[in-house]
């Protein structure tokens, strides 16, 4: 063994025995059952006080997809789904905080938010299971 090997296997023993010390005095171990908490996902659907069939049936969809889809991450609190009535007073700060204009169906996790009112409007009358499938597909984004 050359003289460079017996060096760089010396400095490699010092490096790995001082990371050992250093994690077992500061506590920074991470053992693989320490699960981080992850955001919740809310899913919501703003809507105002009067409403159409089709923007109750938005609703209806979206809560069941929602149900239906992660009923072990509705249990957890992982997945909620929230109707708003964008005209009354207590919900307002929700409204701006999310930046709500009007009628909305979004799917928020921390700072990152999913608006598919479009497609809400679009599918959930005549073909539900599409509905479904955006609000699915756009949940598994954030919850694993």
């Amino acid at each position: 063994m050359g003289m460079k090997n017996l060096v760089f296997l010396v400095l490699a023993m010092f490096l790995s025995g001082s990371m050992v010390t250093i994690s077992a005095a500061t506590g920074l171990t991470m053992s693989s059952q320490q699960v981080k908490k992850t955001t919740p996902t809310e899913v919501y659907y703003f809507h105002m006080t009067r409403r159409c069939a089709t923007c109750q049936t938005v609703e209806k969809v979206t809560e069941e997809a929602v149900n239906e889809l992660f009923p072990e991450a509705v249990k957890r609190g992982d997945v909620t789904f929230k109707s708003v009535n964008i005209e009354e007073k207590e919900n307002k700060d929700l409204i701006k905080r999310l930046k709500v204009q009007g009628q909305t169906l979004l799917i928020v996790n921390g700072k990152e938010q999913v608006n598919i009112t479009d497609k809400g409007f679009m599918y959930a009358v005549n073909e539900p299971d599409k509905l479904k499938a955006e609000v699915k597909s756009n949940i598994e984004k954030f919850v694993k």
